[in-house]
């Protein structure tokens, strides 16, 4: 499976954890175990230096479900909480995992209602789809602003390759022969490397 599926299946999975937990008497002590949650990504990420995308957008997932569901559902006070966790999901993610995370979100919250809920009531529930092009827009471009600043460092380091091994190189002959300048001979050798300098650099351009 591609990298992409694995982190929807878990996302999922996490979501069905998160609201099948609502429904033990374990949901009393969300808050105690959401600190619990943020020690272990803690210790995780600065004593163990694990740092996985995937591990922070669970416990983020699994945390803000846990209080989601327990201080009312879609009647809670914190539903807002849930536009924050699609946007964080796709910065740390692949940006189509906010499409996943919504559609599992709207099947999981419609299951969980009670029977005979009025329209005002779902607004919440559906106001998730329209909010997820925007969270998919945000992580396509911050795709693209991380591809170019890749694709900076990667030009950086050609630049001073180039500029260290091929053009220090013709320079250290330029000098030598400055140096022992005797005539007609060295005064090639002087020309003969500044027209390789020249080629080199034109090349170079053209390659950036």
């Amino acid at each position: 499976m591609t990298p992409t599926i694995i982190h929807a299946l878990m996302l999922i999975a996490t979501l069905a954890l998160s609201f099948l937990f609502s429904k033990t008497p374990l949901s009393q002590y969300d808050l105690q175990i959401g600190a619990l949650l943020f020690i272990v990504l803690f210790a995780a990420q600065r004593v163990l230096k694990i740092k996985s995308r995937l591990l922070e957008s669970v416990v983020y997932t699994f945390i803000i479900m846990l209080i989601v569901n327990s201080s009312g559902g879609i009647a809670s006070p914190f539903f807002f909480l849930i536009y924050f966790l699609l946007f964080s999901l796709s910065l740390l993610l692949e940006p189509i995992i906010p499409i996943t995370v919504t559609l599992a979100l709207i099947v999981f919250f419609l299951l969980s209602l009670p029977e005979n809920q009025s329209l005002k009531n779902l607004i919440p529930v559906f106001s998730l789809a329209f909010l997820t092009p925007f969270a998919l827009f945000l992580g396509e471009e911050y795709v693209k602003i991380k591809r170019l600043e890749n694709r900076l460092g990667q030009t950086q380091t050609s630049t001073f390759l180039f500029l260290s091994l091929m053009l220090k190189n013709h320079l250290k002959n330029i000098l030598e022969a400055a140096e022992n300048f005797m005539g007609d001979h060295e005064l090639h050798e002087i020309k003969r490397n500044a027209g390789r300098m020249e080629k080199l650099i034109d090349k170079f351009e053209k390659t950036i």
